[in-house]
């Protein structure tokens, strides 16, 4: 009887066996290292507070101030509701607002040298980033319950069922999950946490009042509805407006994402991520490197 020796190399599944055992292990590492920071990033939170406060506090603020400021001089389309339609609108504002907080986060990291520090370890790159934008995910659900507390305090309420509410939710997390993946693009292209925050204010906020999360759109200029019925803010509140209930004049309008804002929601998402996800990568691993 003869017997035969085989190399590694030529064991069954031969080298492809190694190679997919070597990305599984791969993967196994980079999604340990990518909960370890996220894990890290609450935690510090926990000893600073007063960082929630663009999810705790602000929301409140906005609320308020257009539910009994402004709210008074805004008529709706075909009547309703003018706090149904605020709140909803403001879930499309507060999930934009992730983008900046990853931004000002990523700068600040990247600014006292922590990022150096991960960079000596023999770490997953890309779990750096999806460390934090998990981090800032989760901050953003604290967001949502802040939200909906407020709004159930001003009279706002939830007409369409459990199921719809809760598929309202979950679109509202992937899209804050896809603005944190531009924030986190952002962050790595700006050299300071001012500059982040800046960012903020020339172009997230600008955004979101080019929508129609606190006005409808059928009152702007023909040009300018056309650009806001096609912003993903307008999207993302218009979806809460159809699956929570309540006055929705943004269904009357013939634009694609106006008629189907829970497919404009999820492709928006799906698109944001699949371009930012991949540049903020590559832009941390060439800044690692330099």
């Amino acid at each position: 009887m003869t017997a035969v020796t085989l190399s590694p190399g030529s064991s069954p599944g031969g080298s492809h066996g190694l190679a997919a055992e070597s990305a599984l292990t791969r993967l196994w590492w980079a999604v340990k290292d990518t909960w370890v920071l996220a894990v890290r990033s609450i935690r510090r939170i926990a000893r600073e507070p007063e960082q929630l406060s663009d999810v705790t506090i602000q929301p409140v603020i906005f609320v308020l101030l257009f539910s009994y400021v402004f709210g008074s001089a805004i008529h709706l389309p075909g009547g309703g509701s003018y706090h149904q339609y605020l709140i909803s609108g403001m879930f499309g504002m507060a999930m934009a607002g992730s983008a900046p907080g990853t931004a000002v986060g990523l700068t600040s990291d990247m600014s006292t040298g922590l990022i150096d520090r991960f960079r000596a370890l023999p770490m997953s790159r890309a779990a750096v980033l999806a460390g934090r934008t998990l981090a800032d995910l989760a901050t953003q659900v604290l967001g949502i319950v802040v939200l909906i507390g407020t709004g159930l305090a001003i009279g706002w309420r939830i007409h369409n069922g459990i199921g719809d509410a809760l598929l309202a939710v979950g679109l509202s997390v992937l899209f804050a999950f896809a603005m944190t993946w531009a924030g986190a693009c952002a962050g790595m292209l700006l050299r300071s946490p001012e500059a982040a925050q800046q960012l903020g204010f020339i172009v997230f906020l600008p955004l979101t009042f080019l929508s129609n999360a606190f006005v409808p759109t059928q009152g702007m200029p023909s040009w300018l509805q056309a650009i806001a019925d096609w912003n993903p803010m307008s999207a993302i509140a218009a979806s809460c407006r159809s699956l929570f209930g309540g006055a929705n004049p943004a269904a009357t309008i013939q634009a694609w994402p106006m008629q189907h804002p829970e497919l404009a929601v999820l492709a928006w998402s799906v698109a944001l991520i699949a371009v930012f996800a991949p540049t903020a990568i590559y832009l941390y691993r060439r800044k690692v490197l330099r």
